[in-house]
């Protein structure tokens, strides 16, 4: 195999919002900076119920049991393994000719912040979803279990989308930032000709907080605000608002990184009891919620980006781009950007995540460094991932 041999793989990714699995179907070939990548197939397959109740039992420590992440690692192998195999299927690709699996697996607890223990500083993070399980059924090699490298190293574990965003998105010409809007919104800034390091970091809560409130609103029958409905009923609580802005995350540089440890159920919880005791209606409570993600997304630009970079235009993927509500606000707060779904890339802005984690485990498959320190704090560039070889490729 060459560096410039094109390789199929897929990407695997299971966000905060516990949506289902994104799977990412994907050549690539080439090697940095010059890399070519082509979305051949994208499609999100669904949790069952079942599985994604056992997943939000995990999120909480006063529920979960050993016995139970150990049983859910490998049930998530199983889900994650029919769900490639179901993607290539539809994508009319035999897992014969797809050279590795990248996968994310799904994050259950991320501590980023060092905790002594011991005489040792100690930061922590662990997705599921055991790749040996992955490898074994489909019989592709499976590479998985990213952060961990870079916390080793010092860095945060997040967020690793930086990487891939400087190699496919940056301008000779003009200076971008590339946005995710998932359960949680991060971005990176991406300087024109790729002169200096790109800055990247978590901005705070995405989707994470309205879709809690509207499944709560609901009565479990919605999972999300679809097209923004609820929001553009309700108006903003600015009294409501402000006691949330300010959160000790918002104020601090980057690099930094966050997720539903802050912003998962227990927030959610705090929201709907504080909203309701404030009299908020349901509209409202959503409508504000949407506000605080574009408040805190624009703000982090206002006051991390635009006064040392000179960016003017924006990319934004992720379920977040696709509400309507929540995009006005940002735009409305950021004027100066030109704002754009990352469609416009070329890459669609559901499959982003993914395809990124195919080109991070395309970088591990060839032994390249694969994080970005000046994104995650990591002391230097390490090679992320660890393999788990298929029966084929251990036989060779």
């Amino acid at each position: 195999m060459t560096t410039f041999e094109k390789l199929t793989c897929v990407g695997l990714m299971s966000g905060t919002s516990v949506d289902g699995i994104d799977v990412a179907v994907v050549e690539i070939t080439g090697a940095p900076p010059e890399l070519a990548v082509s979305v051949v197939h994208f499609e999100t397959v669904p949790f069952s119920d079942e599985v994604r109740r056992r997943i939000f039992r995990l999120f909480d420590p006063e529920q979960a049991t050993v016995p139970e992440l150990s049983t859910m690692n490998f049930l998530l192998g199983h889900v994650f393994a029919d769900a490639t195999l179901l993607a290539l299927r539809n994508a009319g690709i035999s897992p014969q000719d797809v050279s590795f699996i990248a996968s994310h697996g799904q994050t259950i607890y991320h501590s980023p912040v060092p905790e002594l223990i011991d005489g040792h500083e100690v930061t922590s993070t662990l997705q599921i979803g055991e790749a040996s399980v992955i490898a074994e059924k489909t019989g592709i090699t499976t590479i998985s279990d990213f952060r961990v490298r870079d916390m080793a190293a010092g860095g945060q574990g997040a967020p690793l989308v930086p990487f891939v965003d400087k190699l496919l998105f940056t301008s000779l010409d003009v200076g971008r930032i590339a946005a995710n809007i998932g359960g949680i919104a991060n971005l990176t800034v991406l300087p024109a000709g790729g002169t200096s390091d790109p800055l990247g970091f978590d901005t705070g809560p995405g989707n994470m907080i309205i879709d809690g409130l509207v499944q709560k609103i609901t009565g479990g029958a919605q999972h999300y605000d679809r097209d923004g409905e609820l929001a553009a009923k309700g108006r903003v609580n600015e009294a409501f608002l402000a006691k949330w802005l300010e959160l000790p995350y918002f104020a601090a540089r980057p690099p930094k990184s966050t997720g539903r440890e802050l912003f998962g159920a227990q927030c959610v919880e705090a929201w709907w009891r504080e909203g309701q005791a404030a009299g908020l209606s349901p509209e409202d409570l959503v409508r504000t919620a949407t506000e605080y993600t574009a408040r805190t997304f624009a703000d982090a630009i206002k006051r991390f980006v635009l006064p040392e970079y000179t960016v003017s235009e924006m990319f934004i993927g992720g379920g977040g781009a696709y509400n309507p509500a929540l995009m006005d606000s940002i735009r409305a707060h950021l004027p100066g950007l030109k704002i754009q779904q990352q469609e416009a890339t070329g890459i669609p802005g559901d499959a982003k995540e993914a395809v990124c984690f195919a080109v991070l485990g395309y970088e591990c498959y060839h032994q390249r460094p694969n994080n970005l320190p000046s994104a995650t704090g990591a002391a230097r560039p390490v090679v992320m991932g660890k393999v788990v070889w298929s029966q084929e490729a251990g036989a060779r």
